[in-house]
């Protein structure tokens, strides 16, 4: 017997599926919090992702003044790694497709 959710989840949205939507970009994106000092958001970007110090410092001053930054864009699937690597540093970050 097929329940009411079950047959939800497997309907398929037409415009989510249109051609090409798998070759946008997604984009991570780092969000401000009230716990990690600058400094140490700086320090994560230059380690995880190879900035110069003022590329990070100037990403990290968006986070806290914008309250968020894009800081990698990619496939799906290294934007998931980028985003676990945040995530381990203590970082609040998640990711969207690219509009």
């Amino acid at each position: 017997m097929t329940t009411r959710v079950e047959l939800e989840q497997t309907q398929v949205d037409p415009a989510v599926n249109e051609v090409g939507t798998e070759d946008r970009s997604w984009l991570t994106i780092v969000w401000n919090d009230p716990v990690n000092l600058m400094s140490y958001v700086t320090y994560v970007f230059q380690k995880l992702f190879g900035y110069s110090r003022n590329e990070a410092t100037r990403l990290m001053l968006d986070v806290h003044h914008k309250g968020k930054a894009v800081v990698t864009r990619g496939s799906r699937d290294k934007v998931e790694i980028d985003v676990a690597k945040l995530h381990g540093a203590g970082l609040w970050a998640t990711m969207q497709q690219d509009v």
